[in-house]
C-alpha cells in the first residue's frame, strides 16, 4: 500500500474516533445534554466526515468546520471547537466589525481593512441582500433581533460585496483576509465631569482587578456616581468581582442568596478531571488570595463529588454571609450592558441589579449562563473543545437566558447613530444627572 494511502486512512480513523469522544463529550458531560436529548444529528456528520475522507479532502479544517457544524446542533454559544494553529482558519477575519440596522449592516470597528470606514454600510454580500442573507444563513446567525445577530461567520463565506459610503455612493468591495489581531483586556477608571467611568473587557484576571481598585481607592470611595461599562466583556471568574460588591450595593445590605435559584454541576469522572487540571493552572497564575480561597472551594467541591452527576456546590466557605453590605458612595450606579456581554459579564450584571443603587441601561446581554463554567477537553492531534459543566435551575422552569440575555432596566435600541456617538454613555450620564 503507498505511504500517501496509509496516511490518508490513519488520519481518517484518526478523526473518527475524535469526533466520537465530540458526541460522547455532548451526550453526557455537557451540562445541558438532558434538556437537549435528541436535538443532535451525530450520524449526518459521521457521514459527512466518511464522504470527505473517500474524496482525499479532509483535513484539519474541514474536520474544525464539521464538528463546529455539529455543535450547532446544541444551540449554545458557551460551546466553542478549535483547532491550533491552523493557518485557514486565522485568514478567515476581514479586518472589520458590522451591525445590523434595518437592512444594512453598518461598519462599527475597524482593524486591518483600511479601505473602510466607520458608518459605510454593506448593501449586499455575495450578491445576496441582507434580509436574503439572514434567511439564508438563519442556522449561523441563530438570533431572533438584529441587535443579537454576529455577522463575523458570514462574510468569512463570501469574497465580495456592495458598500455604501456615507454620502450614498455604492460600489463593489472585495474582502481581503488578515491575522485576527490579538486581544488586550481592559481595566480602567476615568474621571468624567460627574461621574467615574469603569470599563472591564473581562473577569479573568483578579490581580489586575484588585490592583485597579487599590491605585483608585480614593477616587472610587469618593465619587458620588459611577458608570460601570461592560458592554464588551468576555466573562471570566466571578470571584474576580467580588470586590466590588461593597460599592455596589446599600448600606442595608442585599441578601444575594435570596430565592429559589440553584446551580448545578454535573460532576462526571471526565469533568472532575478536567477541571481540577484547570484549577491547579489557575492557581499557579493567581495571587489575589480570595481568589485562590474561590479555587480552592471549587476544588474541594469538585473532588468531593466526583462522578455523582449533577450535584449542588457548597460555597458557603467563599461567601459565609450571603446578605453584602454595601457603603454610602457611590450613591447612583448605572451598568452599560450589550449583547457582547457574557459568561461572568452577565452573572455581574444579573447580581448589580439586586441593588436598589444601580440603573442597567443598554441591551440585553448574550444569554450564556443557563450552561456555564466551562472545562477544556485537549486532544494532542491539536483541537480542543470548551464546553459547560453547570446548569441553572431556571431552565426547568422555561425562564434561562438563552437567546433572551440579561434585559436591561433601560433598553436603549442600537441605531446607526451608535457608530458617530456614544449613545449609551450620553443616556447615563442624563440619567445620572437627573439623579442629583
Amino acid at each position: 500500500m503507498e505511504p500517501q494511502s496509509v496516511m490518508k486512512i490513519t488520519r481518517g480513523k484518526i478523526m473518527e474516533r475524535l469526533f466520537t469522544e465530540i458526541v460522547h463529550i455532548m451526550q453526557h458531560d455537557y451540562a445541558g445534554w438532558k434538556d437537549k436529548q435528541g436535538w443532535d444529528n451525530p450520524d449526518y456528520y459521521l457521514g459527512n466526515l466518511r464522504d470527505l475522507e473517500n474524496q482525499g479532502r479532509l483535513n484539519k479544517a474541514q474536520f474544525t468546520e464539521l464538528v463546529k457544524e455539529y455543535l450547532l446542533d446544541f444551540k449554545d454559544q458557551h460551546i466553542h471547537f478549535a483547532s491550533k494553529g491552523i493557518n485557514e482558519e486565522i485568514r478567515k477575519d476581514r479586518g472589520f466589525r458590522v451591525r445590523r440596522f434595518e437592512d444594512q449592516l453598518y461598519v462599527t470597528t475597524v482593524f486591518q481593512e483600511n479601505r473602510v470606514l466607520k458608518g459605510m454600510a454593506f448593501t449586499s454580500i455575495g450578491g445576496y441582500t441582507i434580509p436574503e442573507l439572514k434567511e439564508k444563513h438563519s442556522r449561523l446567525l441563530n438570533e431572533n433581533h438584529p441587535e443579537r445577530e454576529n455577522w463575523n461567520l458570514i462574510f468569512s463565506l463570501y469574497d465580495f460585496g456592495e458598500i455604501e459610503t456615507e454620502i450614498g455612493e455604492k460600489q463593489r468591495f472585495s474582502f481581503e483576509t488578515y491575522a485576527k489581531e490579538g486581544y488586550v483586556a481592559t481595566y480602567s477608571v476615568q474621571q468624567l465631569d460627574k461621574a467615574i467611568l469603569l470599563t472591564m473587557t473581562d473577569f479573568m484576571n483578579p490581580d489586575a482587578i484588585v490592583k485597579m481598585i487599590k491605585e483608585n481607592q480614593s477616587l472610587l470611595e469618593n465619587a458620588d456616581a459611577w458608570i460601570i461599562d461592560v458592554r464588551v466583556n468576555y466573562g471570566g471568574s466571578d470571584g474576580s468581582y467580588f470586590p466590588f460588591l461593597p460599592f455596589i450595593m446599600p448600606e442595608e445590605g442585599v441578601d444575594l442568596a435570596a430565592g429559589d435559584e440553584q446551580m448545578h454541576f454535573n460532576c462526571t469522572l471526565a469533568n472532575t478531571e478536567r477541571e481540577l487540571a484547570m484549577i491547579v493552572k489557575q492557581r499557579a497564575e493567581t495571587e489575589d488570595d480570595n481568589a485562590q480561597q474561590f479555587l480552592s472551594v471549587f476544588e474541594r467541591e469538585w473532588t468531593k463529588n466526583k462522578g455523582k452527576g449533577f450535584v449542588e456546590f457548597n460555597f458557603e466557605d467563599i461567601m459565609p454571609e450571603t446578605v453584602i453590605k454595601g457603603t454610602t458612595q457611590p450613591k447612583s450606579i448605572v451598568v452599560l450592558t450589550e449583547n457582547s456581554c457574557g459568561s461572568a459579564g452577565e452573572s455581574f450584571v444579573e447580581t448589580c441589579k439586586k441593588s436598589r443603587k444601580v440603573h442597567v441601561m443598554g441591551r440585553p446581554t448574550m444569554g450564556l449562563n443557563d450552561y456555564a463554567n466551562l472545562v477544556c477537553k485537549d486532544w494532542e492531534e491539536g483541537f480542543e473543545l470548551l464546553y459547560p459543566t453547570s446548569r441553572l435551575s431556571r431552565v426547568d422552569a422555561n425562564e434561562g437566558m438563552t437567546g433572551v440575555g440579561i434585559p436591561p432596566h433601560t433598553h436603549i435600541p442600537w441605531t446607526s447613530e451608535h457608530v458617530r456617538i456614544d449613545v449609551d454613555l450620553d443616556k447615563a450620564l442624563k440619567y445620572l444627572s437627573s439623579k442629583t
